[in-house]
């Protein structure tokens, strides 16, 4: 089996790309006890199924994605503490943001996500977390995040709240009362509690932070920070690629310029000051970003009495998708012209061999 798939099929790594980071930093193998360990040199290598591995590294595997490692370090940095605090995590995607929370000592993460299916299973599962799927935070007001929260803890049949609804419809929370009691060794029974039922839940936070691509958050901040209590702490990774026009940006989509990096920090400075959010910090992140740009976070609080808060959000631009066909309709196209050069009129594939009479 391939190293990178290896990692991943034993539980050493979440996904193949950081599997792959994992090999980068060194990982060694052996099949016999006293046999001596071989390193992996590149992801392709193939290992026997019986194989014993040794991350020299175990950085990249401390959280399900790096995203984890950047926000830990701007928590450094910052000195925040997210310990009982519920949380808010915009752009959720794999959850590397929402496990450093979790580790961290988090109550509750609620993650918002304009994509399907990407949450990582172990974090899908975790009683801590709601995720809210093909949701455009841009446009998200309260009344919206209440209704999506309801639909991600709909009901099941016999009526009992606690059915998680992902993708595939049949993952559930572990029974509250279950989760909720602290073991022999102390534990803190709040950071296993199911998530607040749907009649008691408000859509205001405690903690708000984000990781988000191809949109800037100028556009995002108006709508989420009102979903953030007065006195929370927002920690925002900033892409500087997303926040310039693409003319400002270099070769191979890499912001260079100090200039755009200093621009950059103005824009979210002013933006946050409109919003009712004082700054309190702008930092480098601790690791840079996938495509070698170079990443921020800023750190704001929110003030009281805020009265961006009852301005009107700015619709989020319709999206043009192409009208699909109904797979029933795709069915009985396909049976009406089974096989037929009908069929593949227009469309890509193989080439077909002509027929001769």
């Amino acid at each position: 089996m391939r190293a990178d798939l290896f990692l991943v099929e034993h539980g050493h790594a979440a996904t193949r790309s950081q599997a792959q980071r994992l090999i980068a930093a060194g990982v060694q193998w052996r099949v016999d006890v006293d046999g001596p360990w071989k390193k992996i040199a590149k992801n392709g290598d193939e290992l026997p199924a019986a194989a014993e591995l040794q991350l020299l590294d175990t950085t990249e595997a401390r959280y399900i994605s790096r995203g984890g490692l950047k926000l830990e370090g701007a928590l450094k940095a910052t000195g925040l503490d997210v310990t009982g605090l519920r949380c808010l995590d915009i752009g959720q995607s794999t959850g590397g943001f929402t496990d450093c929370l979790l580790q961290h000592g988090a109550a509750q993460v609620v993650g918002v996500d304009v994509g399907h299916g990407q949450l990582h299973a172990s974090m899908r599962d975790d009683p801590r977390v709601v995720g809210i799927e093909g949701v455009n935070a841009r446009s998200l007001t309260a009344d919206d995040l209440l209704e999506h929260y309801r639909r991600a803890l709909h009901l099941d049949g016999d009526g009992d709240e606690g059915a998680y609804d992902d993708a595939d419809g049949d993952d559930e929370f572990a029974d509250s009362d279950e989760e909720g009691e602290a073991d022999d060794e102390g534990d803190d029974a709040a950071a296993h509690a199911s998530p607040p039922a749907e009649d008691s839940f408000t859509p205001a936070f405690d903690f708000l932070t984000g990781d988000l691509s191809f949109i800037s958050l100028t556009l995002v901040l108006p709508a989420v920070a009102r979903l953030l209590k007065a006195d929370g702490h927002l920690l925002m990774l900033v892409k500087p690629q997303f926040e310039l026009q693409p003319g400002q940006i270099g070769k191979g989509g890499i912001v260079r310029e100090p200039a755009l990096f200093a621009f950059v920090e103005k824009r979210l400075r002013d933006t946050c000051a409109d919003l009712g959010l004082e700054v309190l910090g702008w930092m480098e992140s601790a690791i840079e970003g996938g495509d070698g740009n170079r990443e921020f976070f800023v750190h704001a609080r929110k003030d009281h009495n805020v009265a961006a808060d009852s301005k009107p959000l700015v619709a989020a631009p319709a999206r043009n998708l192409p009208k699909r066909t109904p797979r029933s309709e795709q069915r009985a196209l396909h049976a009406a012209h089974e096989d037929s050069e009908e069929a593949h009129a227009g469309q890509h594939g193989p080439a077909r061999r002509k027929q001769r009479d």
